[in-house]
């Protein structure tokens, strides 16, 4: 899961000495809403809609249509951009990218290459895709979460139980958040079981690792289960 393989690849670029004007026609007719400011083929700033927004919101109450959009002609990228942004090389994981757009607060950042080079785009809503794609969302078919021992096997167990009645699975996840030690939550997507089987299959499955909920996505069925996995 390497961000070269998740960013969007073409990438709208603005100069410093552009206007205002300029950079907000080119996240309006991209649908974007984060410009990399390029000098010498060299990343030098970032500029994003919420600085247009920014930069021209005490000034726009008071002006007349034709006086704002000569003060958008006039304003330079320059003035308003972000310096020295915030990158990360595309070889970094998905999981890395996501870290530092939440601890930065920010929505996405420009993808560089070792020589420093912008070569792609990596936002929220890629890594949206990505989650997506990873837990196998697209295929519906049904989703149970179960509270498990952190023990070798454990996993295995339910796996066997899943391919006993004909399952295949689509993801596997694991987290240890809000769990007690010595335990972990498990996320298994399975298709191809047949419906009639479904009750059947899930007691099978309450006999190896504690149920906390069960999603049947392709019959809108949502069954959770009241238990306590999070840390007191």
């Amino acid at each position: 899961m390497l961000v070269k393989d998740w960013m969007s690849k073409n990438v709208i670029s603005i100069g410093p000495n552009d206007s205002m004007h300029d950079a907000t026609m080119l996240l309006k007719e991209n649908s974007i809403n984060m410009l990399p400011v390029i000098k010498n083929n060299k990343l030098v700033g970032v500029v994003t809609d919420r600085d247009l927004k920014k930069a021209s919101a005490s000034d726009a109450t008071t002006l007349e249509i034709h006086e704002l959009l000569y003060l958008l002609m006039q304003v330079k990228i320059k003035d308003i951009m972000t310096k020295n942004p915030i990158t990360v090389h595309q070889n970094f994981t998905a999981e890395e990218t996501a870290e530092i757009l939440l601890n930065n607060r920010i929505s996405g950042v420009p993808v560089v290459d070792r020589r420093g080079n912008v070569v792609g785009i990596i936002t929220q809503t890629d890594l949206f895709r990505l989650l997506i794609s990873l837990t196998g969302i697209g295929v519906r078919g049904i989703q149970f979460a179960f509270l498990v021992k952190d023990q070798p096997g454990t996993i295995k167990q339910i796996a066997d139980v899943i391919r006993e009645y004909g399952g295949r699975m689509v993801s596997i996840l694991t987290s240890y958040d809000k769990v007690f030690k010595g335990y972990r939550k498990v996320y298994i997507r399975m298709h191809s079981i047949e419906r009639d089987k479904l009750s059947e299959l899930r007691d099978a499955l309450v006999n190896k690792a504690e149920l906390i909920y069960l999603v049947d996505h392709r019959e809108n069925i949502r069954e959770v289960h009241s238990i306590t996995t999070e840390v007191a």
